[in-house]
């Protein structure tokens, strides 16, 4: 069974506009930030661009859900499949004069760690919410891996504000 769903990624806690250089000074500072969501094998084409000093950022993104023998799997044209692990991106660049973004991390917030129950209501309701906050413990833009407890997955009815399923209803701490 197939079915369409939407992801919405609700960020809050951006690290600003400037990205220090590394603690041993061997690397550059970046300069006005900004994140979004990269598509599918095309890294320069990204969603919605949000300045890294933002209050919060959100971002939908259309997907389809479909039931396998291991599960839901999600697809979509920002969904990433690398090697059978399904994740989205979220890459931070710098913005220049021009309005050219340039990449320099990104974070991977990775579908295959969302609790299963959680994962079939939102295939079922029509609607996936993940809840995260973007800066690191060292006040960086958040990269690497993204998994539970640093983004909390929930299911909600397409279209209605409260949840149907949760694990944990709260932004997740740095």
């Amino acid at each position: 069974m197939m079915a369409g769903m939407r992801i919405r990624i609700d960020a809050v806690d951006l690290p600003g506009r400037t990205c220090p250089a590394p603690a041993d000074g061997n690397g550059p500072v970046f300069a006005n930030i900004h994140v979004a969501v990269q598509r599918r094998d095309r890294p320069a084409e990204l969603l919605e661009p949000q300045p890294g000093d933002a209050v919060s950022a959100t971002w939908t993104l259309e997907c389809t859900a479909t039931a396998s023998p291991d599960g839901i799997d999600v697809t979509g044209p920002y969904v990433q499949d690398r090697l059978g692990r399904r994740f989205i991106y979220l890459s931070w660049g710098t913005v220049d004069d021009s309005g050219v973004f340039t990449m320099f991390r990104r974070a991977k917030l990775m579908i295959d760690a969302i609790p299963a129950d959680v994962l079939a209501a939102a295939a079922r309701d029509g609607l996936l919410v993940g809840r995260l906050g973007l800066t690191d413990a060292g006040g960086n833009p958040l990269c690497a891996r993204v998994l539970p407890p640093h983004i909390t997955w929930i299911a909600e009815p397409a279209g209605q504000g409260g949840p149907s399923l949760s694990h944990e209803d709260t932004i997740p701490p740095r």
